[in-house]
């Protein structure tokens, strides 16, 4: 999809982070706008920002958990929009704690937020996608859905199961107009560490901000904007897998190459990563 201008976009998790910076680059290329968030304050902000663009931006409060809101919300947006041609489901939500400490109505949360929310997202605007001759569907996965780490089991399941749908999802719509990209986000400078959930199980050695320093700091390498652009130039290569930052290239290629070395090595690269980085800023 090379040409973007006046095209109807879909963004969910659109309050912050990657999702806001969608919304404004894809205003940015001539798209009309329809976002979504559970948080209707940030929605507000981010059409503020998109700002006076000669594009219509609609706001869209939804639970991607619930499945009738997001049909409700597909419903909306073709009565409001006439259509739609893009859809990225990038809403999204973290649990820190070890398998053994979550329960399993966390577990259940999460998996219905990450997963269940891009399987409502992707289906109940399927029929209205299948209607353009030319549409694409985005589903974000993460770097986590290559490979996995301690601590962030239930994560790892959601994303794992995003990218097994959306692959199965691109073949079966392969002799349609709909084509259909997984994302691999790397560290991206976002509030998701800060805004995580925590197993009621879990005892944390540091507080929500420390460890979002801790992010920043040695894992986050890439901005929202940057993860913005290099998807929607995704989106207009018709790529199946799209990874976002250096880091999400180097850890897909490791997986590949070593999955069983690299498994084990996965487990303490975090911790391995901050020491180097804490050295070098003593020296």
């Amino acid at each position: 999809m090379k040409n973007l201008k006046d095209r109807v976009a879909v963004v969910t998790g659109a309050a912050s982070g990657i999702g806001r910076a969608l919304a404004i680059n894809l205003a940015d290329e001539g798209c009309h706008i329809a976002i979504a968030d559970i948080n209707r304050d940030g929605l507000k902000e981010t059409a503020a920002l998109i700002g006076n663009k000669e594009v219509r931006v609609t706001t869209h409060r939804v639970d991607v958990s619930r499945r009738d809101q997001v049909y409700r919300f597909a419903e909306s947006v073709v009565k409001k929009h006439g259509g739609v041609d893009i859809v990225i489901n990038n809403a999204g939500a973290g649990l820190g704690g070890m398998l053994e400490e979550v329960s399993y109505d966390e577990f259940a949360w999460l998996m219905n937020v990450n997963f269940w929310g891009v399987v409502y997202g992707s289906l109940a605007f399927l029929p209205h996608l299948r209607q353009r001759e030319e549409a694409h569907l985005v589903n974000v996965s993460s770097v986590h859905g290559l490979f996995t780490n301690p601590g962030v089991g239930p994560y790892c399941s959601s994303k794992f199961a995003v990218r097994g749908f959306t692959m199965a999802l691109r073949q079966e719509l392969r002799d349609s107009p709909v084509r259909v990209s997984c994302v691999h986000p790397g560290g991206i400078r976002t509030n998701i560490v800060v805004n995580a959930r925590i197993a009621k199980g879990h005892v944390p050695e540091k507080s929500p901000e420390e460890n979002q320093e801790d992010f920043d700091t040695f894992v986050a390498r890439t901005s929202s904007d940057k993860a913005a652009r290099i998807i929607i130039r995704g989106i207009r290569k018709n790529k199946s897998c799209i990874l976002v930052g250096r880091d999400a290239h180097i850890y897909s290629l490791l997986a590949r190459l070593f999955p069983v070395t690299w498994q084990r090595v996965s487990g303490v690269l975090p911790d391995l990563i901050k020491k180097l980085a804490e050295s070098k800023s003593e020296k």
